[in-house]
């Protein structure tokens, strides 16, 4: 998980090594396990919320939904 808050100033995935190391940490401590779920319910609003923009932007040009 360090290596990931030093890939947030550095180049390389900090988006990918954070989760993968609380994942790895919530299995021995529950602090990280509320970490992890907070980052989920973050992930899964966030991609709720792109796709009803994808979907608004397609009904907008007349494109429909597939």
């Amino acid at each position: 998980m360090l290596i990931g808050i030093a890939m947030i100033v550095f180049p390389g995935p900090a988006v990918l090594v954070i989760p993968a190391g609380l994942a790895i940490l919530s299995l021995e401590f529950a602090w990280a396990r509320q970490w992890l779920q907070k980052i989920r319910a973050t992930a899964d609003q966030a991609m709720s919320a792109a796709s009803a923009y994808r979907t608004r932007r397609r009904q907008k040009r007349g494109e429909g939904v597939e």
